[in-house]
């Protein structure tokens, strides 16, 4: 069978063979590096092909270093508008909700100061009793807070005097009778106690 004269041979030329002694394997000698690569590791001082990155001048790696900084400070900045930002409605929900819920307490009120003049009257008894027991035990519960004794020490802002009478008895200003219950939930006044004081007569002028 006659062959193809038409077949090329490898694009590249073949590796030259080192010759050994008896017994030993041909060995390939790599390629010679190109004139560019020559060039290439004579500026870098290393070998071309290597795979690291080339060195950064001193300028540039200040440059890095301060847009890191920078990029930090917007970070942090951000992460503190946002924790601010969570407070803030966190506070604003609590601050509604107890706004919703002293509106519909200052509604019962009246309720309340029935059921305190029926009980003057010895009609809260039985069933009826219960009931009041259980609608205290639940407004408690959201909160609400009676306040107004006789004994207390007068207080302008929360206590409402509707007469006051001199005694030289007391030093300071006493509540000595309670007209009406004050109320409040939480630091939130919804009315005041309406009292009788009594105390020191103010001095002369």
């Amino acid at each position: 069978m006659n062959r193809p004269t038409n077949v090329r041979g490898p694009a590249h030329p073949p590796l030259a063979i080192v010759g050994h002694g008896a017994g030993e394997s041909p060995a390939a000698v790599p390629p010679r590096a190109t004139p560019a690569e020559e060039d290439s590791e004579q500026r870098t001082g290393r070998p071309s092909g290597d795979g690291r990155a080339p060195e950064r001048s001193a300028p540039q790696e200040t440059a890095l270093r301060a847009e890191l900084r920078e990029r930090t400070a917007d970070l942090q900045r951000l992460k503190a508008e946002y924790d601010n930002y969570r407070k803030r409605v966190h506070r604003d929900r609590l601050a509604v909700g107890e706004i919703a819920v002293a509106n519909v307490l200052s509604r019962l009120l009246p309720v309340l100061d029935s059921l305190a003049e029926a009980r003057e009257q010895g009609e809260v008894t039985g069933g009826f009793q219960r009931v009041a027991e259980a609608l205290h035990n639940e407004l408690g519960a959201l909160g609400l807070q009676p306040f107004g004794t006789v004994g207390a020490p007068f207080d302008p802002l929360i206590h409402e005097a509707i007469t006051y009478t001199p005694d030289d008895q007391l030093e300071h200003a006493t509540c000595i009778a309670v007209l009406r219950q004050g109320y409040r939930v939480g630091d939130r006044l919804l009315r005041p106690a309406q009292v009788i004081v009594a105390g020191e007569p103010p001095a002369g002028p």
